[in-house]
């Protein structure tokens, strides 16, 4: 049985039907000590069968140090979004409830190039000096 229900799936498609560029989901996690490490893996790997613009990969966070570094993945289970390059988009934790419908507004931002910010807001960040660091917590309720 998948984390995807199957009548879900028709309409989960058919949102990612858009996609322009294509995007990858690169999973960090590990089976010891990793809360949700199977399902978080299973659902970057439905979603990449769900459409051709989307490709799924799995790294583990300890023995694969080297790309843990590169991604600088600082707790997992952890699902980097990201098109051709790497803009700095992190997903901690399972994307599940209400923040799968977010993991999808995300892959479809990412692949279609487009942040949904205003002008004023990109002329804003144009202006910044220094990395930002941005981070938003959520939790279920």
């Amino acid at each position: 049985m998948g984390i995807i229900r199957d009548s879900d799936r028709a309409a989960i498609q058919k949102q990612l039907e858009g996609l322009i560029k294509p995007v990858r989901l690169v999973n960090f996690s590990q089976e010891l000590e990793c809360q949700y490490y199977s399902e978080t893996s299973q659902l970057v790997n439905e979603l990449g069968e769900l459409s051709d613009q989307i490709t799924a990969e799995h790294y583990n966070f300890i023995t694969d140090k080297e790309a843990t570094q590169d991604y600088k993945i600082e707790q997992i289970p952890a699902t980097v979004i990201m098109g051709d390059e790497d803009i700095g988009i992190r997903y901690y934790g399972i994307p599940g409830g209400y923040e799968f419908a977010t993991l999808l507004e995300v892959i479809k931002m990412v692949s279609n190039g487009e942040s949904g910010l205003s002008p004023q807001t990109k002329g804003f960040l144009k202006e910044l000096t220094e990395p930002v660091n941005l981070k938003v917590f959520v939790t279920p309720t």
